[in-house]
């Protein structure tokens, strides 16, 4: 069992760090809430967690200023190790959330924006045009050029797709925001734990490296005395 030196709480031996093996960066923010720490301190897993978040948000308040509530939720979410990608919702599920309305909308905006909305429309309009300029509703015209009643036509259905099709618009915004606020916290999630593992390779490599010298010091150390050994045995045999 390890006493965390942060809590004071006995832990098991997995569940605790040694503050002497932490990288630089979080060692020195360690340090400077608490320089009260010995260097062979032992903190919990739990507690370190904490102390990383808090690293982290200071980081960010460093470089991008204040912190806002969508940069705090990638930090909870690294504190407890949790995802941030959502499951997209099906099309099912979309029109279970959706009104009647966004519903009728949708429909009639993808319908307006279709190429059978054009053959049909430019259809009507030919058979509207022909049947009236040859007199073909019992021999006269019910809507004589310049036909007013077809000016009138399309004028309310322009004035009836323009907020239709705006409506659509405004959900697709909406959604498209969401998906935006979603890739923000997922790639400042993915740079951070990017920067933690750059930092811990680095840790590694120099923590390594100092091994590798303490072990070249120690192999010239025995080096050197089995040469100063030597002459004395060789005297020995003569």
């Amino acid at each position: 069992m390890k006493k965390c030196a942060i809590t004071g709480q006995e832990v098991p031996d997995n569940a605790a760090v040694p503050m002497r093996v932490l990288r630089p960066l979080l060692h020195g923010y360690i340090r400077h809430r608490y320089p009260e720490l010995p260097e062979d301190a032992w903190i919990s897993r739990t507690a370190l967690d904490d102390l990383r978040s808090g690293y982290i948000e200071t980081a960010l308040e460093s470089e991008i200023g204040e912190i806002t509530e969508l940069e705090r939720e990638v930090i909870d979410s690294l504190r407890g190790r949790e995802l941030l990608t959502e499951r997209p919702q099906s099309e099912d599920e979309e029109d279970e959330a959706s009104t009647f309305g966004e519903r009728l909308s949708d429909k009639i905006a993808d319908f307006g924006g279709s190429w059978a909305f054009i053959l049909i429309f430019t259809g009507f309009l030919v058979l509207w045009i022909s049947a009236n300029a040859l007199q073909l509703f019992g021999g006269k015209a019910v809507d004589p050029y310049p036909f007013i009643l077809l000016n009138l036509l399309l004028s309310c259905v322009a004035a009836l797709q323009a907020p239709i099709i705006m409506m659509s618009q405004n959900r697709q915004e909406t959604h498209d925001r969401k998906r935006a606020v979603q890739d923000y916290q997922i790639n400042l999630k993915a740079e951070l734990e990017i920067r933690h593992l750059h930092e811990k390779i680095d840790h590694l490599l120099l923590t390594h490296s100092e091994r590798l010298m303490e072990i070249q010091q120690y192999q010239t150390e025995l080096l050197q005395r089995i040469l100063k050994e030597e002459p004395g045995q060789s005297g020995a045999k003569a």
